[in-house]
């Protein structure tokens, strides 16, 4: 590759960037796709990487392609795929289906179902997928399980078997694994004793994965001070939940909080139509119009932009971000707009700051800029 290919990105204007990017990621596609059939082929003829000194299609893919082990899996997996329904290749090479939908979805293609699986996975993302694959392969509900992980390794490991996805932690912190919605009933304890496991320290990933129609798992670590918090919360709760299941538990805290929160960030009134007294001696004089918008306003926001940033691109693109969400002025405050309905929108902090420094320039050169709201009013987000 030339040396200079840095430069002569740099020296492109937004517009060819993003269009020299766009040829580029098409060129890529048909390049994967074509890539994909010379393996399916290849993979049909062993002799041909047997005869170069290459004992298996994965060797010849890490040693004389150079991809790494998790590359050369994922294609040697999609290529098969692509063998058996050749159609996926023109899905991969427009883009309409990704290489890591087709590797999770390939082994559960047949004949008959090939064509409405591959429709549901178009322009999928990766939570559709998940949901696609456990509805193609149900697995069961996984136990409800509170357990202390080890904080030291110790010198001599005991054989038993580690619990069913509970990864290693930090000391003094526990796994908690559950599944929703929970299923009440059974003997068995939610809280266990601790198996001796020679497992090092790490910090596993939180896991909310679907394992079948409506069910997921979902796994997380917690500290001692939660894990107190559980224990009281199983005991004051044995009227309502028998068995103390954390499930339930969680998805009823889940609830309260989600209730806390939409009334401090989207403007949720606990008790509409109540109106707050004017104490005596304000000034109700004709000032300058608040900044924050009104809960009224705030919820007629929220359900008017469906929760997502209401950013549109001149071509008609719009932002797709449900994170980091703002109230917006259309018509900047600081210029006099007023914090009303038809004025105000959802925007993602990073549209906020495109728009905000797209009508006063960038940050730092501006001295007339909209002030950050406080927490719990102008950003949903903290």
């Amino acid at each position: 590759m030339k040396m200079n290919v840095l430069t002569n990105a740099q020296s492109l204007a937004d517009p060819e960037l993003l269009g020299r990017l766009a040829t580029l990621a098409l060129h890529e596609r048909e390049a994967t796709a074509e890539l994909l059939a010379h393996l399916a082929v290849l993979d049909a003829r062993p002799s041909a990487y047997r005869a170069a000194g290459y004992g298996s299609l994965f060797r010849y893919c890490t040693e004389a392609l150079r991809f790494s082990e998790d590359a050369a899996c994922s294609r040697i997996e999609a290529a098969r795929a692509c063998r058996l329904f050749p159609p996926i290749l023109d899905l991969i090479a427009s883009g309409e289906v990704t290489l890591t939908a087709v590797r999770r979805l390939g082994k559960y293609l047949t004949p008959e179902n090939h064509q409405a699986i591959l429709q549901r996975a178009r322009h999928a993302t990766r939570e559709t997928i998940d949901a696609l694959v456990a509805e193609l392969d149900p697995q069961p509900d996984v136990r409800s399980l509170v357990r202390r992980l080890p904080s030291a390794l110790p010198a001599v490991a005991a054989p038993a078997p580690p619990a069913p996805m509970s990864p290693p932690t930090l000391p003094g912190e526990s796994t908690t694994l559950v599944s929703f919605p929970s299923v009440r009933g059974g003997s068995e304890a939610p809280v266990l004793p601790a198996p001796t496991l020679s497992l090092s320290p790490s910090s596993p990933r939180p896991v909310v994965q679907p394992t079948s129609p409506g069910r997921y798992r979902v796994q997380f670590t917690i500290g001692e001070a939660t894990h107190e918090k559980l224990r009281r919360l199983q005991a004051l709760l044995r009227r309502e939940i028998p068995d103390g299941d954390p499930g339930a538990i969680f998805d009823r805290a889940v609830s309260l909080l989600l209730d806390q929160v939409e009334t401090a960030k989207l403007g949720a009134a606990r008790k509409p139509g109540k109106a707050r007294p004017i104490r005596s001696g304000t000034d109700t004089s004709d000032k300058r119009p608040p900044r924050t918008p009104a809960r009224p306003v705030k919820r007629a926001v929220w359900a008017r932009d469906g929760g997502q940033c209401a950013f549109v691109s001149p071509d008609g693109r719009r932002c797709t971000q449900r994170t980091f969400l703002e109230y917006h002025h259309v018509a900047p405050y600081a210029r006099g707009g007023p914090a009303t309905i038809t004025n105000i929108e959802l925007r993602c902090r990073a549209h906020n700051v495109y728009e905000a420094e797209r009508i006063f320039g960038p940050h730092g050169t501006s001295k007339v800029r909209e002030p950050r709201p406080p927490l719990g009013e102008g950003v949903l987000d903290p």
